[in-house]
Parts: C-alpha cells; sequence; structure tokens
C-alpha cells in the first residue's frame, strides 16, 4: 500500500512539531526495532489540552501519526484525549501499510504516558483516571 495523500501531507508538512517548555505532561516511547522515538508536551489548563507538539525521530508514518495525534486532541478535554486510539489515527490519515501500523500504536502510547505525567504533576489520583 502506498502512503495515502493525508499521511503524506502530514509528513511533508508536521503539524505542531517542536517543544512546549512550560508543559505540564511530557512523555518519550521508542521502539528499538524500528528506531522511533517520538516525544510529546501537553499544556493541560483546565483539564482541557490548550497546546500539543511533538518531536519524532523516525519514518514517515512516525511523523505523520504524531502530527495527526496532536492535530485531534488539541481543544479537547484531557478524558478525551485519552479515548483517542490508533485506530483512529490510522483512520483520519486514510490508512498506513500494515508494516508501519506500529508507528500509530507508538502514538497512542506517548500519549497516555504524557497525560499520566500530567496527572502525576497534578497530584490527581492516576488510579481514577481512565488510563
Amino acid at each position: 500500500m502506498l502512503y495515502s495523500q493525508e499521511t503524506m501531507d502530514h509528513f511533508l508538512n508536521p503539524r505542531n512539531v517542536g517543544s512546549i517548555p512550560d508543559a505540564n505532561g511530557v512523555a518519550e516511547v521508542g521502539n528499538t526495532t524500528c528506531g522511533d522515538v517520538m516525544r510529546i508536551y501537553l499544556k493541560v489548563e483546565d483539564d482541557v489540552v490548550q497546546d500539543a507538539k511533538f518531536e519524532t525521530f523516525g519514518c514517515a508514518s512516525a511523523i505523520a501519526t504524531s502530527s495527526m495525534t496532536t492535530e485531534l486532541i488539541k481543544g479537547k478535554p484531557v478524558t478525551d484525549a485519552l479515548k483517542l486510539t490508533n485506530k483512529e489515527v490510522v483512520n483520519k490519515l486514510g490508512g498506513l501499510p500494515a508494516n508501519k501500523l506500529h508507528c500509530s500504536v507508538l502514538a497512542e502510547e506517548v500519549l497516555k504516558a504524557a497525560v499520566a505525567d500530567y496527572y502525576q504533576r497534578s497530584g490527581a489520583d492516576v488510579l481514577s483516571t481512565e488510563l
């Protein structure tokens, strides 16, 4: 399968690249098999994701899934951001080759880890959340 037009757009013109110096939710995940590493930064205020940025070292799929993930969670309550699945990201991108689906799983994992970091920093009871 070739990359969809949407995937290519998010790879060639990624949204929300960079860091957030005063982020209150940060996480990094990597896959040593393929070499992809994703870091996501969240700025959450009143339990709403006000901003999300990413830094990803990896293939086109890794960059595109990171970009789409940040686009889909900005402006959403943290509880809604937590519900975002890798399948939703893949669907919004118009699909990914089967051997690249692991990139969408990494994007979901890094998002959940960043939200967990936010909850830990804010003193919330992580066990009572939907992680």
